[in-house]
C-alpha cells in the first residue's frame, strides 16, 4: 500500500481558511492631510470600493481613497487588534509609521 500525503490547501479542505489573508491599511485624501485607518480581507477590492464611493461614511464625506500604507497578517485576530490600536494613535506616530515605508506617500496599487 502507499499513501499520498495532500496539504488542506492541496485537497481543497479549508481554503479560505489556509490561504485567506488579512489587512490593515492607511488612506488619505489628495491633499493628505486626513487619515483614515481600516481593516479587511481583500485590499484591493476594499481601495476599488472607497476610490468608488460606494462606503458611506468617513472616507466617502472626506474623499479618502488613495492607499498609503498597509500591514498584512496572516491571523484576523491580529489584523483587528492592530487596527483598533492604530486608531488609538496620535497623528505623529501614524505619520512617522507611513514616512518608514512610504516617505512620499505615493499612492500604493494593489495587485
Amino acid at each position: 500500500m502507499s499513501f499520498h500525503y495532500a496539504s488542506p490547501a492541496q485537497a481543497g479542505v479549508w481554503n479560505d481558511q489556509v490561504e485567506k489573508k488579512y489587512y490593515v491599511y492607511i488612506l488619505t485624501n489628495q491633499r493628505k492631510n486626513v487619515l483614515y485607518i481600516g481593516f479587511t480581507c481583500d485590499l484591493k477590492e476594499r481601495v476599488e470600493q472607497h476610490k468608488a464611493g460606494v462606503i458611506p461614511g468617513f472616507t466617502k464625506r472626506y474623499n479618502v481613497n488613495k492607499l498609503i500604507y498597509y500591514e498584512e497578517y496572516d491571523w484576523v485576530e491580529d489584523a483587528k487588534k492592530r487596527e483598533k490600536a492604530m486608531k488609538k494613535w496620535n497623528r505623529m506616530w501614524k505619520e512617522d509609521l507611513i514616512g518608514k515605508s512610504n516617505p512620499g506617500w505615493e499612492e500604493l496599487i494593489v495587485m
